[in-house]
Formats: C-alpha cells, structure tokens, sequence
C-alpha cells in the first residue's frame, strides 16, 4: 500500500511539472500559434508593413488586444487577419505569449 501511494505521489508530481513546464511558455506559443507568420520571429519584422510591431508592447495592451480580437470586440484594421488564428489560443495562452512578446526588445 505504501508502495503505491509513493507511487501514485510521485506520478502526480510528474504530471504537475511536466503541465508546469509546458504552460507559461509564451515562446512556444508564440511559435506555435503562428503569430511570428505575420508579426516576425522576434515580433519586431512584420510581414506587412500595416501589421504591428509587438515586441516590448505593454502586456496588458497585448491581452487586451487579443482578447478583443478572439470576441469580435475589436474588428478594424487587420483584426480579420487575426481572427481565425485566435480561435486556436486560450485565455491562459493570450496571457502566456502577451508576457513573453512584452519582454522582447523593440
């Protein structure tokens, strides 16, 4: 019994920071949701020269943008561009790459 319980402990410690390791990394998201495909792989080379420069953009702007753009809240601009990628991206991972694009270097 004891056995298992160690087990079973240390199985759920795993998950938590095999789940810890993955959330949280803006990067990865980054890459991953195709935002660098118009923004440019630091956030600072758009494809376009009407898309936004992101890099070392405020956080809170970011998520907000973001947030505004997956609700059809915001729907001016490039917005359209952005909107069918945005329902590929949680709450938790708008907050994750809005950190990350945050700290880059402009």
């Amino acid at each position: 019994m004891k056995l298992k319980s160690i087990m079973l402990t240390a199985a759920i410690s795993a998950a938590m920071i095999s789940g810890y390791a993955q959330a949280g990394d803006g990067k990865k998201l980054y890459a991953e949701k195709t935002c660098s495909a118009c923004h440019g792989k630091d956030a600072n080379k758009p494809l376009m020269p009407d898309y936004p420069k992101i890099a070392g953009q405020n956080e809170a702007y970011i998520i907000k943008q973001m947030t505004d753009i997956k609700s059809g809240t915001r729907a001016n601009g490039n917005s359209a561009a952005m909107k069918g990628v945005m329902v590929l991206v949680s709450d938790q991972e708008i907050k994750d790459i809005a950190a990350y694009v945050s700290k880059l270097k402009p």
